[in-house]
């Protein structure tokens, strides 16, 4: 986008003359105008590949920033401004601030030391946590935000298959992900349907990150307006799809658990995909995630995380976890870092 500011500006600029209106936020519908009152922070995630929170903070100190600390309630992010900016109350290796400020041109972003990426989206790696060294997939990666992330949390070591059907994407992917300083990940221009389970390439995977293509409803510059008939076959098509990358996931015989997210604010790609799935495979279950996040899933998946710019104050996303039921019933299984189990 940066290669072609200009002539996107000068786009832009063409389109405002013709629509008859001076400001960019009159060119959006009036539905998703009524949103830009819900203002998202500006979330930078730290590379801990290169750098440490500690330097991070202390670099931009230097630069006339001001370190307000962590907040003791998401309140306190909508009083960001100018130069302030605070630890996430929930991810430490996050930083927020006002959403105006931008880092595209800056040393840090630059050099990969700091990840622009929403909050929302940083949730999936967080809370899959695998352990250093082990075997993980993250089964549609583009563009690598979550890749990178995942990496970061294995601290380079152990195997990161990432699969992705855009060889343009996974180009683009691999270019952002050498500037992340990753290197224990191995890119595949591949369907995630195709990838074999059984294959012993992938014996020792244990842990999978799927963030399959959805409607992007969570995304408040991406909605729009379909006519009702047009969203409803959409959101079938994407929730058979969506189903049938995670059944497909859990064909993987060593997997421990899973990680299943979408940028959507609908239930039929969030709540049903999940129940439908645990359905069918009875081997599974849902982990309690974060007791003290203020948004939940929907009733009776309330183990599961919504995200919203309002409970937030960040994009619409949702999360579940599954993890593979103990061999015996009556040898429960210790939770995993940050979650709860749900029998």
């Amino acid at each position: 986008m940066l290669k072609h500011r200009a002539r996107l500006q000068a786009a832009l600029a063409r389109i405002k003359i013709k629509r008859k209106v001076s400001r960019n936020q009159d060119l959006l519908p009036s539905s998703i105008q009524q949103t830009q009152n819900d203002v998202i922070p500006r979330y930078v995630r730290v590379n801990t590949l290169k750098t440490s929170l500690e330097d991070v903070i202390d670099y931009l100190k230097r630069e006339g920033f001001s370190y307000q600390g962590t907040p003791g309630r998401l309140e306190d992010l909508d009083r960001l401004s100018g130069k302030m900016f605070l630890c996430d109350l929930h991810l430490k290796d996050l930083l927020v601030f006002s959403g105006k400020t931008d880092f595209h041109d800056h040393f840090l972003y630059k050099a990969g030391h700091i990840i622009l990426q929403g909050k929302a989206s940083c949730l999936p790696a967080f809370l899959l946590n695998p352990p250093v060294g082990s075997h993980v997939i993250d089964a549609c990666a583009a563009p690598g935000n979550k890749t990178s992330h995942l990496a970061a949390i294995m601290k380079n070591k152990g195997k990161l298959f990432a699969f992705d059907l855009d060889a343009k994407r996974l180009s683009t992917m691999s270019t952002l992900l050498l500037r992340a300083g990753v290197t224990c990940h191995k890119l595949a221009n591949q369907d995630f349907l195709k990838v074999d389970p059984q294959n012993s390439e992938y014996k020792e995977v244990k842990y999978i990150l799927l963030d399959p293509s959805c409607s992007g409803s969570g995304m408040v510059c991406l909605r729009d307006e379909l006519p009702e008939t047009q969203e409803d076959g959409r959101l079938q098509a994407l929730a058979a799809f969506q189903l049938h990358c995670l059944n497909h996931a859990l064909q993987f015989p060593q997997l421990e658990r899973i990680v299943y997210s979408t940028c959507s604010i609908h239930s039929q790609e969030n709540e049903e995909v999940v129940t439908a799935c645990l359905q069918r495979n009875p081997g599974f279950r849902l982990v309690h995630l974060l007791p003290d996040w203020p948004e939940r899933g929907h009733e009776p998946l309330t183990q599961c995380l919504r995200a919203s710019t309002a409970k937030t104050r960040t994009h619409g996303f949702f999360v579940a976890m599954l993890e593979r039921r103990p061999a015996q019933s009556d040898k429960e299984t210790p939770p995993c870092q940050h979650t709860i189990v749900i029998c």
